[in-house]
């Protein structure tokens, strides 16, 4: 069983930056790969960025150039920094593992971004 902690949200103006990051209950080398996902209101969940545990990165379009996913292996977390926020980037982030086939989310946190 694998619980991810989300941290880090919160309001920010366009142009701004955040950091999310997400705490991990094992050592993030025995998860396959972590995401984060997000999911603006009255819109479906999309993938956001996502790291395999061989240190391989991937993005959506929508925030390549401004979103970067890290990891720090000791402290079993993830991080998302975004930066260059846009209003289209309001959503409650998800952080997301899978281990041994199984997906494990967090409970979330809010970014807003406002104009």
């Amino acid at each position: 069983q694998v619980q991810l902690l989300e941290s880090g949200g919160g309001l920010v103006q366009a142009g701004g930056s955040l950091r999310l990051s997400c705490a991990a209950s094992v050592s993030i080398f025995s998860i396959t790969s972590m995401a984060w996902y997000r999911q603006a209101s009255g819109k479906q969940r999309e993938l956001v960025a996502y790291i395999h545990n061989t240190g391989t990165t991937n993005y959506a379009d929508s925030v390549k150039g401004r979103f970067t996913i890290s990891r720090d292996i000791a402290k079993q977390t993830v991080y998302l920094q975004m930066t260059s926020l846009k209003p289209e980037d309001t959503a409650v982030y998800y952080c997301n593992g899978i281990q041994l086939g199984e997906y494990y989310w967090g409970q979330g946190t809010q970014v807003t971004v406002s104009s």
